[in-house]
C-alpha cells in the first residue's frame, strides 16, 4: 500500500479523494477565507499532478474543466496523486475581478513573501503548502477582461517533459512562451517542476468549446503521464507550434468593427475590420502588418489608441496551421458564437 498524502496537515489515505478547505486569510469583516482543495490519492504510484484555476479571480473556464476532470478521476484507477484546487485567487473571485484588494497580479507575486504584500503572502502560502508537494502543473487561464483567446498551450518547451505535456493536451497552438517573472511558471521553472498554461476563451464567461478542449486536454496529459490508462479513442490532431506571437493595436480612437474570428488565418495586408468615429465618420481601416492565425481578439467596440486588438500567431507553415485549427474546431463539434 502507498503511503498517505499530506496537504497542509490534512492526510488522505490511499484509493480516497477528500476535500479540504485550506485557511488563507481573513477579510476585514474578519469572516474566514479559504481555499479549496480537492485531492484524489490514488492506490498505485505515480506523479502528483496540480491542476489549478482562476489564479486571476474572474478567469472562470478553468474552474469548470477542474470540477468535470474531478468526475471523470475514479481514486481506485488513478497512478499517482490529482491535487486539484478550481480558485487560487479567491479574493478576485468573491469580486469578480482579475486582481487582488490591492490591484496586484497575483501571477506577478510568485513565489512570494510571509511578511510582504497580500499577493506576496497569498503566493507564498500557495507555494510552500501546494505547490511544493506536486511534480507536475497544468495551470489554466482565459483571455483577460474582454478579450478572448482561441483555445492553446503555452511553454517553455526547453525541458522535454514540459514539451511532452504541451504536445499531448491537444490544443491546435502552441506558443514557445518565454517565462514572466513573478509568474507560478517563473516559481515551477526553479523548483524543477514541468508546468504547461492553458488559454481558452473570454473572463468571466462559461465557453464550451474551451472548457470542452480543456477537459480533453487535461485528460490526455494523465494519459501521458502514466496516471490514467490509455484509451483506444480515436486519434486528434497533432498541434502546431507556433514560431512568435505579435499583438496588433489600434492607431486611432473610436468604435472597432472586427471581421476576422478567432482561428482565422490572415494575410498580411488584409483588412482586419475599421475604426471609426462615433457618428460614423472617419472609418480607418486595420492592416494586418503580417501573416498569421488569430488566437486572440479584443471583444468589446470601444478602443482607445494603442489599445490591443488582435493576437496573431506566425507560422512557417501557415496553411497547416490554418488546418490544424479547422480540424480541431470540427473534432470538438460545439456549437458556439464564442469561436
Amino acid at each position: 500500500m502507498r503511503a498517505t498524502f499530506e496537504l497542509a496537515g490534512q492526510h488522505v489515505a490511499p484509493g480516497r479523494r477528500q476535500t479540504m478547505q485550506l485557511a488563507l486569510a481573513q477579510l476585514y469583516t474578519q469572516s474566514p477565507l479559504t481555499v479549496p482543495v480537492e485531492v484524489v490519492h490514488g492506490k498505485l504510484p505515480g506523479p502528483v499532478l496540480l491542476l489549478c484555476a482562476a489564479i486571476h479571480g474572474d478567469e472562470l473556464n478553468g474552474i469548470e474543466v477542474v470540477n468535470q476532470v474531478l468526475a471523470r478521476i475514479n481514486p481506485a484507477r488513478l497512478r499517482g496523486t490529482l491535487v486539484a484546487v478550481p480558485v487560487v485567487n479567491v479574493f478576485g473571485f468573491i469580486h469578480k475581478s482579475r486582481y487582488l484588494p490591492d490591484r496586484r497580479d497575483l501571477n506577478r507575486c510568485f513565489p512570494g513573501s510571509e511578511k510582504g504584500s497580500l499577493g506576496a503572502r497569498v503566493a507564498h502560502f500557495f507555494v510552500n503548502e501546494i505547490v511544493s508537494k506536486c511534480s507536475h502543473i497544468i495551470d489554466l487561464h482565459t483571455g483577460a477582461i474582454h478579450r478572448s483567446n482561441l483555445p492553446q498551450i503555452r511553454a517553455q518547451l526547453d525541458c522535454p517533459v514540459t514539451r511532452q505535456m504541451a504536445e499531448s493536451f491537444g490544443a491546435p497552438i502552441i506558443l514557445d512562451a518565454s517565462i514572466r517573472d513573478g509568474s507560478l511558471r517563473s516559481v515551477a521553472e526553479t523548483q524543477g517542476v514541468p508546468v504547461i498554461l492553458y488559454e481558452a476563451g473570454e473572463a468571466l464567461r462559461f465557453d464550451p468549446l474551451p472548457i470542452k478542449a480543456g477537459v480533453r486536454g487535461v485528460l490526455r496529459v494523465m494519459r501521458t503521464l502514466g496516471m490514467l490508462r490509455a484509451t483506444t479513442a480515436k486519434s486528434v490532431t497533432e498541434p502546431i507550434i507556433a514560431r512568435a506571437s505579435t499583438w496588433i493595436r489600434a492607431e486611432h480612437d473610436g468604435l472597432l468593427h472586427l471581421k476576422v474570428r478567432l482561428g482565422e488565418r490572415i494575410r498580411k495586408g488584409d483588412c482586419l475590420g475599421t475604426i471609426t468615429a462615433p457618428l460614423g465618420t472617419e472609418n480607418r481601416d486595420i492592416i494586418a502588418p503580417r501573416s498569421g492565425i488569430v488566437i486572440g481578439s479584443l471583444t468589446m467596440p470601444l478602443v482607445n489608441e494603442g489599445d490591443a486588438i488582435c493576437h496573431i500567431a506566425l507560422f512557417d507553415e501557415i496553411k497547416q496551421a490554418e488546418k490544424t485549427v479547422e480540424r480541431f474546431v470540427d473534432e470538438l463539434d460545439v456549437q458556439t458564437p464564442a469561436m
